[in-house]
């Protein structure tokens, strides 16, 4: 029998994009509420406890009000792209590179945290030199980033789409989360390592899809006498052995003249680069990812494999 799998806010943009993902598939059964049926809320319900793995696509509280809509006599799985459980330790964190034991972590998980776009660069770039004791954890990390528009769902697709919506945005790049407090900052802190959170200064650049990710350094700041040599090792050997997170080589790095946000647009994978001069003192560290790709959607096919696997 095939796995039932009920997306809960399929007419959401992380929703759709799961279901591009899928199109196609033989090896499971997609559970599908109407668009006009989305707030039967009975329904809802029976689907979500007829699932064998619900992915949840909705803002927070709704994303919870689902979780306790599953009754405590079955075993539905759950995968929650919202940012509800992401740093609960009762939920496993599902970026699966993270960590060598993260895919069995997931695997054998019944609730998973999708992570978020701007956090799975950040922790992509810190969490390893963590490890390595490169980076201590008192750190005053700096991630600056631009994301596509579509992070911003439906609502900011239309302003920077529409020249007719009220609230239409014409600017062709803007930073937001001015007051510096943002919802993805404790993630980055729990799951990089950190005791301090870090400054988050994200913006938003008028394309779809795409992001970049920065988290300069002081290599005087750093343990062990870092480099850049150092750092780029730390990266190369800490994502050895998969083929979702690439660590691009020094010699090519160096040899760039520019990053482009999009290039990994409609992909479910990410780069990872070391900038900087050796013998310089700083070095910025850089995530290139899509933002519905690997950064949400992509993700979440992603665990949802491992744990039908699992």
């Amino acid at each position: 029998m095939k796995p039932k799998i009920f997306i809960d806010g399929e007419h959401g943009t992380t929703g759709l994009q799961i279901r591009t993902r899928m199109a196609g598939r033989n090896d499971v059964e997609l559970l599908s509420i109407p668009e006009a049926e989305r707030r039967n809320a009975q329904l809802r319900e029976d689907l979500l406890n007829s699932a064998d793995v619900a992915i949840l696509c909705l803002p927070d509280d709704a994303a919870k009000e689902a979780v306790a809509m599953v009754s405590g006599n079955n075993q539905v799985r759950i995968i929650d792209t919202s940012t509800a459980h992401r740093v609960n330790p009762d939920w496993a964190y599902g970026f699966a590179e993270m960590d060598r034991e993260q895919p069995k972590k997931i695997a054998s998980a019944r609730y998973v945290a999708n992570p978020g776009c701007y956090p799975t660069g950040a922790i992509g770039l810190l969490r390893p030199l963590r490890l390595a004791g490169l980076l201590p954890e008192d750190y005053p990390v700096t991630v600056n980033a631009v994301s596509g528009y579509t992070g911003g769902g439906k609502q900011m697709i239309a302003q920077m789409e529409n020249a007719d919506h009220p609230e239409h945005i014409d600017a062709p790049h803007f930073l937001y989360g001015l007051p510096l407090k943002h919802k993805h900052v404790p993630e980055m802190q729990v799951h990089g390592l950190l005791s301090r959170a870090p400054l988050f200064s994200p913006s938003v650049g008028k394309f779809p899809q795409g992001m970049i990710v920065q988290v300069p350094l002081y290599l005087a700041d750093l343990n062990d006498h870092a480099s850049l040599g150092s750092i780029h090792e730390a990266l190369v050997e800490h994502y050895a052995g998969q083929d979702i997170v690439e660590v691009v080589d020094l010699k090519e790095s160096a040899g760039l003249a520019r990053v482009n946000a999009v290039e990994l647009a409609d992909t479910d994978r990410m780069k990872l680069y070391v900038f900087g001069t050796a013998g310089a003192p700083h070095v910025n560290l850089v995530a290139l990812l899509d933002n519905l790709g690997k950064g949400a959607s992509g993700a979440a096919v992603q665990n949802m494999d491992l744990m039908l696997r699992g």
